[in-house]
């Protein structure tokens, strides 16, 4: 008996899913011979290997990058605890390119088993395409489509892959080009959610940096209004590492069940994409940077600016967020310098002055989701 392809077993699993079989019986007008045709092509495009000692070895390409960013962990024994009993969903906000490097080598670095990863369709042009499809095991995402036979492959696609592996996914959807922690997509959640694989988690987690590396054309741009080829995104991140150095956090939540969630249910998963992005939120470390540009003004003499950080700093505590730095002095100090050497700020004369508002601005909104009111404008 000829040995079935794990693409075709799961593309059979695909095709007896309910939701599918009604999809190939006339729903939504589309007949069936073409349904059928567009989930096999469908299922073939999302299909994805990972090959973990060589995904290991990709690093080293990397590493101008890499070597720029300092990782750091909290609570990691979280995601060790988890994946001994369950299968794992990591959800995360998203702040750059680096969180998909970043984030799993954190689990790398701690001997956690590597998760498949949702990536923008757009990351797999040309030569890096084959490396995400057949190295890294990302998974092609088509974002913003409308087609429905897309959506309910999609769906059932990932429902199957959570028996077989973990996921890890960005709950904004793409990258967040204004700062701020977008509103949750539910795309990938529902898709979890129909899954239903009893135990199974999501392991809410937080990246944050001093410096986002391409901070400028992300606030430049304050909003994402095409998709460009990620090898021209790569080019550009490695001329935006020169003089680049910055420390990244990862902060791992309590694990979130799924049980008890029904995927029929839309009121189910709406209140479980807002807990999942409430709790990355709430794991968000504050920096330096972030207190000093939500602090800021055009102009302040240094006592006055840590006057100001330590009220921001004081409302923070209080709302239960995760600060790096309570000591205003200390925070001031800290976040000046790295905002000053990016660019953003300048120091003279005792006074520190803005440089870049929208710059600054893009820091100030990545804590506004912790505060009761809007944080200091410039």
């Amino acid at each position: 008996m000829p040995k079935v392809s794990l693409l075709d077993e799961i593309t059979q699993a695909v095709l007896a899913r309910d939701e599918v079989v009604r999809l190939l019986g006339g729903a939504h007008g589309v007949n069936a011979a073409e349904a059928r045709e567009r989930v096999h092509a469908y299922v073939d495009e999302l299909y994805t290997t990972q090959r973990y000692l060589l995904y290991r070895a990709i690093q080293h390409p990397l590493y101008p990058i890499l070597r720029k960013i300092t990782r750091n962990v909290e609570h990691v024994e979280r995601a060790k605890a988890a994946v001994q009993s369950s299968r794992v969903i990591y959800a995360s906000n998203h702040r750059s390119h680096t969180d998909y490097l970043v984030e799993p080598l954190v689990l790398d670095d701690n001997g956690i088993r590597p998760p498949l990863t949702a990536a923008g369709i757009n990351l797999f042009g040309g030569p890096l395409g084959l490396v995400h499809r057949h190295i890294t095991g990302a998974i092609p995402i088509r974002r913003n489509t409308k087609d429905p036979v897309y959506l309910i492959t999609l769906k059932a696609y990932v429902a199957e892959l959570l028996h077989r592996r973990d996921l890890l996914f960005y709950i904004e959807g793409g990258r967040s080009y204004s700062g701020d922690l977008k509103a949750p997509k539910t795309g990938l959640l529902h898709a979890a959610m129909q899954a239903e694989l009893p135990g199974v988690v999501i392991m809410p987690m937080a990246v944050s940096y001093d410096l986002v590396l391409e901070d400028r054309s992300l606030a430049r741009q304050g909003v994402k209004r095409r998709q460009r080829p990620f090898a021209r995104e790569l080019a550009e991140m490695m001329m935006l590492a020169v003089g680049y150095k910055s420390r990244a956090y990862v902060v791992f939540g309590d694990p979130i069940p799924l049980d008890g969630y029904h995927h029929e249910s839309r009121k189910d998963v709406l209140d479980l994409a807002h807990r999942t992005r409430t709790a990355i939120g709430k794991l968000f470390k504050v920096l330096p940077t972030a207190l000093v540009a939500a602090a800021m003004r055009p102009s302040l003499s240094k006592a006055d600016l840590e006057a100001r950080v330590a009220t921001l700093v004081e409302q923070l505590v209080h709302a239960g967020a995760n600060v790096l730095v309570r000591d205003a002095k200390h925070a001031v100090d800290e976040g000046v310098r790295a905002l000053d050497g990016r660019g953003i700020l300048h120091v003279a004369h005792g006074r520190t002055r803005v440089r870049d508002r929208g710059l600054l601005k893009y820091y100030s909104r990545s804590i506004q989701h912790l505060l009761p009111t809007a944080p200091h404008r410039t």
